[in-house]
């Protein structure tokens, strides 16, 4: 692995720009201006570029909320969600007809051309997890009580990330759901990365690609899973744990992946 002090240095080398958004092109709040300098010369110079978001919202959301932060449309061709993946399953009754809506109301796009299959969790056949009630967005216990009865139910995953940091706060995300409900004993299915098949939406097997990251669970996991050259972006949700351990091998250790490259924020 290899500190890299530009991604001007390698950019000749990849066709295809594989980028996370929270966490790397922004922060939940703002854009990250560095990153957004990097993207405008990739545009520049006709690479392709995707956004590859585990967020559990239809692509279009994304896109408008990027819009809405600042971005330029132009940036915005190739976008893919987790939660574009799970609707498009979703619609095609891949997991049953009825489920259970468990997560906050912002996302209820996800299901909108199949909302007259929600229920209760008791008559459902399935759990759409797309993050915590509004109510309990900090309390993993409630869910441990809430979904311990349900467990011979399959959960659907929109979003496997545990955490992202919204500014300098950290939220739960559906992620830590899905891992309560495994660790009661119950089956998940998720839908964004590290799992391949979000990834054959975004690009083919001839392209030379590049994967920019900074979830090692998520992001990084993805890359070595498709054995795509990957750059970790420090600054992120990790950013407390190298703090903490200031030694980068040992965390890619814990994470049990390999990196090519590292930045603390993507800088051309």
């Amino acid at each position: 692995m290899k500190r890299l002090n530009h991604l001007s240095e390698i950019s000749k080398n990849y066709d295809t720009f594989i980028i996370d958004l929270w966490g790397v092109i922004h922060n939940g709040i703002t854009l990250n201006l560095k990153a957004m300098e990097a993207v405008e010369n990739l545009n520049n110079k006709s690479k392709k570029i995707v956004f590859l978001s585990n967020a559990p919202r239809p692509s279009l959301k994304v896109i408008n909320f990027l819009l809405k932060m600042g971005m330029d449309k132009k940036y915005l061709s190739s976008v893919m969600t987790s939660g574009e993946a799970a609707m498009l399953a979703i619609n095609q009754n891949q997991f049953g007809k009825t489920f259970f809506h468990l997560g906050p109301p912002r996302d209820t796009s996800i299901f909108d051309k199949v909302k007259e299959n929600k229920t209760n969790i008791d008559q459902c056949d399935f759990i759409l997890c797309t993050g915590l009630f509004d109510d309990y967005d900090d309390d993993l216990n409630y869910y441990k009580d809430f979904l311990k009865k349900h467990i011979s139910k399959k959960l659907i995953c929109t979003n496997p990330d545990l955490t992202v940091h919204r500014g300098n706060i950290e939220e739960l995300c559906a992620g830590s759901i899905a891992k309560v409900f495994e660790e009661l004993g119950g089956k998940v299915s998720y839908f964004g990365k590290p799992y391949p098949e979000v990834y054959n939406m975004c690009f083919s097997a001839n392209e030379k690609v590049l994967a920019i990251g900074d979830n090692l669970r998520t992001d990084i996991k993805g890359a070595n899973n498709l054995n795509l050259d990957c750059i970790f972006i420090t600054d992120g949700v990790h950013r407390d744990e190298l703090d903490k351990n200031s030694d980068l091998r040992n965390l890619l250790k814990t994470y049990n992946v390999e990196i090519d490259f590292f930045q603390k924020e993507l800088t051309w």
